[in-house]
């Protein structure tokens, strides 16, 4: 994990890399917007997706599968 940009208060962009249950290397964007006293966080991630992950993802459900990583 590698931290590529980072705006104060607005926007931070992490370069990820997975190696199990399959290599994949993508970025991640978490955005904050104060609004206030509250402060809406919005998180992303998005990368290549090759044909054995658009296939992977029609028999198993991916946000069950890494999402709990992120909990």
């Amino acid at each position: 994990m590698e931290i590529l940009e980072s705006t104060p208060s607005s926007k931070v962009l992490i370069k990820i890399d997975f190696y199990k249950p399959f290599e994949a290397h993508n970025m991640v964007e978490f955005t904050l917007v104060s609004t206030g006293e509250v402060t809406t966080v919005s998180h992303a991630m998005y990368g290549p997706s090759p044909f054995v992950s658009k296939l992977m993802s029609l028999i198993f459900n991916m946000d069950k599968m890494v999402g709990t990583k992120f909990e």
